[in-house]
């Protein structure tokens, strides 16, 4: 652990032993580490890197305050991962029929500028979703009646659905040659629009108190106000809504490979579903705190995670080890080391192809955003968290969908 105290306000302590960080991240942490409310310090993970406002791959616990943007748009996303009957001799030579029988279940992507005829959302949706939806409905009608521009969002439509970026669904192969199916993605649309809405709020907000920040994505709400308290409901109801929509897709993912195999496939023992983009309360360093992860896995000791590496690289199933220090966190994963727009710049399709030559997945010019030399090395974010962590088990992807 690294600790850089050479700005106002609480020391940032980082897991970044042998990883590269970027100016932009580090300026980013001196600004968050520089308001008021911070408790005790902030904590970088080692895939931290410049995000809007706040870094991804942060820890932030704050006192009576809450930064939206810290938060993010992406609300409650974060991973699920299974481990499945089947075994590596269990799967057909060829696996671009499993590929396609993921990609015909789960609805991915993004068209028609995500309306009614978006093939990332459904047309009809499926009994599954459509129950899911009607436990979650209340909640969400009391939010929109107070905040009615939340309404008007892809909800029910985006539940069970993977999405667009850097979400994914993948087959992978542990130590022992176990299939295993992991998948990425968070709130959606509707969780987009929560987001968005409130930190436009927190920023009127600011402007309102005169309120004058070294970055105007730090905005944030005050405990005690409407706003916040707001928030925080359409934040937990937004995680809980990401967390149902994983379980749908990894219901809908074994689903087709059963399908595709003309067998039934099953999950053995049970999940992990975990959150990388949320806040929560909890107790740290003497004090109750709303503590933010924006790109961060909680790591209490015992607490099952998932850090998956880039679409070449392989991905991990961890056990927490309770470092205080991390405020009970770990990386979410590899982290990028440059944008997308520098990826596709600097790479071409044949370099994708070669990067994932072991797996099945799309090699097409609208995924070079998302080819594994944009990513950190996992080795080495994996080697400077050793003491968040252990591993438990190591995968490897066969087969990656890709929104």
């Amino acid at each position: 652990m690294l600790v850089t105290s050479d700005h106002e306000g609480v020391p940032i302590k980082h897991w970044t032993s042998g990883v590269a960080v970027e100016d932009a991240a580090m300026a980013q942490l001196r600004n968050v580490a520089s308001l008021p409310f911070v408790h005790k310090h902030v904590a970088a993970m080692p895939d931290v890197h410049w995000g809007l406002g706040a870094t991804i791959g942060s820890v932030i616990p704050t006192v009576g305050a809450v930064i939206p943007a810290a938060v993010g748009v992406d609300i409650g996303c974060g991973m699920i991962a299974a481990r499945t009957n089947l075994r590596a001799e269990d799967l057909p030579d060829s696996l671009g029929q499993i590929r396609s029988a993921i990609e015909g279940a789960v609805p991915h992507g993004r068209t028609d500028n995500g309306g009614k005829n978006d093939r990332g959302a459904w047309t009809d949706v499926p009994t599954s979703a459509s129950q899911r939806w009607t436990a979650l409905k209340p909640r969400f009608d009391r939010i929109c009646e107070k905040h009615p521009a939340i309404a008007k969002s892809n909800n029910n439509r985006h539940l069970g659905t993977l999405g667009t970026g850097n979400h994914f669904i993948e087959v992978c192969l542990d130590e022992a040659e176990r299939v295993w199916v992991m998948l990425h993605s968070g709130s959606r649309g509707v969780g987009g629009r929560i987001g968005s809405h409130f930190i436009a709020l927190a920023k009127k907000d600011m402007e309102k108190w005169f309120i004058r920040l070294p970055d105007v994505n730090l905005s944030y709400l005050a405990e005690g106000t409407d706003h916040f308290d707001d928030y925080c409901f359409a934040v937990e109801w937004a995680q809980e809504y990401a967390r149902a929509n994983r379980d749908i897709m990894l219901e809908s993912t074994m689903q087709a490979i059963s399908t595709a195999m003309s067998r039934p496939v099953s999950v053995e023992g049970t999940a992990v579903n975990c959150h990388h983009n949320y806040v929560s309360r909890e107790r740290h360093f003497g004090k109750q705190v709303l503590l933010t992860r924006k790109g961060a896995v909680r790591a209490r000791e015992g607490d099952m995670g998932i850090i998956p590496g880039s679409m070449g690289a392989r991905s991990f199933i961890v056990r927490g080890k309770g470092n205080p220090e991390s405020f009970h966190s770990c990386s979410h994963g590899a982290g990028r080391t440059m944008s997308r727009t520098e990826a596709k710049r600097r790479f071409t399709i044949e370099d994708h192809a070669e990067a994932t030559k072991t797996v099945e997945c799309r090699k097409d010019a609208d995924v070079i955003d998302e080819t594994p030399a944009a990513y950190k090395p996992i080795d080495a974010v994996m080697a400077a968290q050793a003491d968040l962590v252990d591993v438990v088990h190591e995968l490897r992807q066969v087969v990656c969908v890709k929104g």
